[in-house]
């Protein structure tokens, strides 16, 4: 249902610098890019992220209460990319583990405030 999601930046190069690095750890590569948007997807397709200067032209926010999950196929691959996330300068929302019976997640938020998850379900 979800072809892509959209993450404000102020700053473009950082925030390509940082999504390059993280959604690499996952083989996703630049698809479409412009001096203002980069959206990246999987070798597989589905669905894409990209990060935006706000066509407005007006600062970039962060929406309270909006956060983009990301699917990981283990506990281990959640494990790793939100180290990765952290490493590359995210802040922490919640550290990897249990939350409830059959989902594992990390919260993260990237260097322009988003807020992210990794997660695996079983």
């Amino acid at each position: 249902m979800i072809g892509y999601v959209t993450l404000g930046t102020n700053d473009i190069a950082r925030a390509a610098k940082f999504y390059d690095a993280l959604l690499g750890t996952r083989g996703a590569t630049r698809m479409m890019e412009s001096d203002s948007f980069i959206a990246w997807t999987t070798p597989q397709g589905g669905p894409a992220v990209s990060v935006i200067k706000p066509f407005d032209k007006k600062p970039a926010t962060v929406g309270n209460g909006v956060m983009v999950a990301l699917a990981m196929p283990d506990k281990a691959s959640v494990d790793a990319f939100y180290a990765k996330a952290i490493e590359l300068g995210a802040t922490d929302e919640g550290a990897p583990g249990p939350r409830g019976d059959n989902f594992y997640a990390g919260y993260f938020r990237d260097p322009d405030g988003n807020k992210l998850n990794a997660f695996y379900m079983w």
